[in-house]
């Protein structure tokens, strides 16, 4: 992987060596313009949509103490990631970490810093999307059915293959901040589910 000297210019404009504004080149950072309550939608959803969905099932399986225990200590280690990564962000003057494998890559080296990071970040991604798609999946069915009973029957699969679908046209979005409405929406109805 080639290293480029990258410089911060007026305005957070990003440049490397060509002169071109990597900022408007990468489709995640094309648009540093969201407010604050986006970026507040987005966390809720992130934080609390998974969290709040494994909740019940994970207190009646360790009990009231060592539920509470793990919740702390899953919000601890949450935060001191979170810490890390903020202070971590623009540790070297002039070159911001925007992604994981950057920061590996620095902390590591080029070579064992990318290998180190990339396996363990596309590990997480899969097993995310695919217990997220199986989740929606039995969600959605669970509401077919409710709605319309005489989709009792359909075949768990089939309702997987349309969340899937649902998820594909959603990540064709070019930027996060095209999402703040479904964000809204999902924080929403996590904390509504909470209440």
């Amino acid at each position: 992987m080639v290293q480029e000297n990258i410089e911060i210019g007026r305005g957070g404009s990003v440049r490397n060596e060509s002169g071109t504004d990597l900022n408007k080149w990468l489709p995640i950072t094309a648009s540093r313009n969201a407010k604050w309550w986006y970026s507040a939608f987005h966390n809720v959803t992130a934080m609390v949509g998974a969290g709040v969905l494994g909740l019940p099932y994970a207190m009646s399986q360790l009990g009231w103490v060592m539920g509470t225990f793990t919740i702390l200590a899953s919000w601890a280690i949450t935060f001191y990631s979170l810490w890390q990564l903020v202070e971590l962000h623009e540790v070297v003057p002039g070159k911001r970490f925007d992604r994981y494998p950057e920061l590996g890559e620095h902390a590591f080296g080029p070579k064992l810093g990318y290998w180190l990071v990339m396996p363990q970040q596309m590990l997480v991604q899969v097993a995310s999307d695919i217990v997220y798609m199986v989740t929606g999946g039995k969600s959605l069915m669970k509401f077919v059915e409710l709605v319309a009973p005489s989709f009792h029957g359909t075949r768990l699969t089939y309702f997987i293959l349309i969340f899937a679908a649902v998820q594909f046209v959603l990540s064709q979005t070019p930027n996060f901040n095209s999402l703040k409405g479904v964000s809204l929406l999902a924080a929403v109805m996590s904390v509504r589910f909470v209440h």
